[in-house]
């Protein structure tokens, strides 16, 4: 999928002419397996924690345009316990995200502690 900005320039003196600029945008997609060794009560905590660090980034990081954290509704079909669906302007962005201050507090208090598994699958769209 692909963004579309739409602009209207002049050309030639001639009506406005709508333009399409394509801007490719990267997602960037966890899955983390939470610690077996927390109680159930223990795994709701740090999804939530988890989930409000995470979403909260958003306007604080340059680029980060979408946080989605997903911490309810898993199946038992499931080998994850949360998901993270982010979008970025661009894989520059993404290389920034990765090492803003705010990104690694979040990463360090929120979520590292509490996991075992980190999988991650970065694509244009």
């Amino acid at each position: 999928m692909l963004s579309f900005l739409y602009l209207c320039s002049v050309i030639k003196n001639t009506p406005r002419t709508p333009k399409i600029i394509q801007q490719i945008m990267v997602k960037h997609i966890i899955l983390w397996t939470l610690n077996p060794e927390l109680s159930e009560a223990e795994k709701q905590q740090v999804k939530q924690g988890m989930k409000a660090g995470l979403e909260g980034l958003v306007g604080k990081v340059p680029g980060l345009i979408e946080a989605k954290v997903n911490i309810d509704g898993r199946l038992a079909s499931s080998n994850a316990d949360v998901m993270l669906d982010s979008t970025l302007v661009s894989e520059e962005a993404l290389k920034g995200y990765a090492t803003h201050p705010e990104h690694v507090k979040v990463a360090n208090e929120k979520v590292r502690p509490y996991t075992v598994l980190r999988s991650c699958l970065d694509y244009e769209i």
